[in-house]
């Protein structure tokens, strides 16, 4: 691809005078849109201490070019659902991402019914570290594992 190709792969919504023909829809969206986008659809089957399991069916809104579930998706459930089983543990943040990484195994395709189980490692003072699986709950094959580390701010003794 040449580099101008590239360019305008990137800046799908930006015309050719400069303007971005999406800000105004995209501006307009909710505060936390992402995570609403991300999470809609997906169910809480089991929750306890340091574990949670979820269910979701693949929407279309979340499929790539391909027509499987989109990695950044997958990314974003990693984060999300990972930050439950932080939160499961009874403190009120999550903290911030480290590191995130995804081995990407199989493709769940759009209207599949995919578990994500969320497991903690290790959530200490200062450090959490959890792994997130993606199975087909037809078949329980692993679709996608990602792990997740976060730095938790240390809360004030004062």
């Amino acid at each position: 691809m040449d580099l101008e190709t590239v360019k305008k792969y990137l800046e799908k919504g930006v015309g050719a005078d400069g303007d971005d023909k999406n800000a105004s829809i995209i501006n307009g969206m909710p505060s936390r849109f992402f995570e609403n986008f991300i999470m809609q659809g997906l169910h809480v089957d089991q929750i306890e201490k340091g574990r949670v399991l979820c269910s979701m069916k693949v929407p279309p809104r979340l499929l790539n070019a391909g027509n499987f579930l989109h990695g950044g998706a997958t990314a974003s459930l990693v984060d999300l659902v990972g930050s439950a089983v932080i939160y499961s543990y009874g403190g009120s943040t999550s903290g911030v991402s480290v590191e995130i990484s995804i081995t990407y195994l199989d493709a769940a395709y759009v209207g599949e019914e995919i578990e994500i189980e969320a497991k903690a490692l290790r959530v200490g003072k200062t450090v959490a570290v959890v792994t997130v699986e993606f199975r087909k709950k037809k078949t329980g094959k692993i679709i996608a594992q990602g792990r997740h580390t976060k730095y938790l701010t240390v809360q004030s003794k004062m």
